[in-house]
This record gives structure tokens, C-alpha cells and sequence, in this order.
């Protein structure tokens, strides 16, 4: 099993929410974040004074996946969330080990 944190603009999430579903994931997690990458957020003129803003608002999706349906999850996201600007977000895949479904006590990919 794959642990999927997908961090993306709070736009995309309907875009998220759809590859999730169509690739059979069964559930997810979504959290409002601030952050910034490798931009160090944006630059803003307002009536001719200049302000950067650092933190910008992001979401992080969250779920969990059997093995063979990691590649094509992160293969759609890099298709349909891109918009090819700075911030467009980030996936990180991590290993899970087990997960146990608390009502029935099923473990592994039953209990997703």
C-alpha cells in the first residue's frame, strides 16, 4: 500500500477529487494549509506599494492506495492538476506497512 499527500492549489481539489474516485481510491483526507516552495511566495502591487506575501494557501489531500494503482493516480494528477506556473503543488508517496479498519478488524488492502 501507497500513502498519497498531494499538496495543490485549493482550485484543483474537484480535479483531485475526480482522478481519486475514477482511479478507485476508496477514501480521502482533505486539510487547509499555508505554505511556500521554491518561489517564496508572491510578489503584489497595491496602489503603487509592493508586499510580499509568503504563505499561500494550499490544500493537502490525503489516501491511501493498493500498490498498483499509485503510477496511474500520479500520472493523472501531473496531467490535469499542471498548469505549468510555479506552485502547482507537489506528491509525496510514502510506504505503509498495515491498516486496520477499527469496525470489522480486516487489515491490509480489505481495509481500504
Amino acid at each position: 500500500m501507497k500513502k498519497l499527500e498531494i499538496i495543490i492549489r485549493p482550485e484543483k481539489l474537484e480535479v483531485v477529487k475526480n482522478i481519486l474516485n475514477d482511479s478507485g481510491a476508496s477514501g480521502m483526507m482533505v486539510t487547509n494549509i499555508m505554505g511556500f516552495g521554491n518561489q517564496k511566495g508572491v510578489t503584489h502591487i497595491y496602489r503603487g506599494t509592493e508586499y510580499t506575501v509568503n504563505l499561500l494557501p494550499k490544500l493537502k489531500v490525503e489516501t491511501v492506495v493498493a500498490d498498483d494503482k499509485k503510477q496511474k493516480i500520479v500520472d493523472e494528477l501531473c496531467k490535469l492538476v499542471a498548469s505549468g506556473n510555479h506552485g502547482d503543488g507537489k506528491v509525496f508517496v510514502s510506504d505503509v506497512e498495515d491498516a486496520v479498519r477499527i469496525r470489522t478488524g480486516e487489515s491490509g488492502n480489505a481495509a481500504l
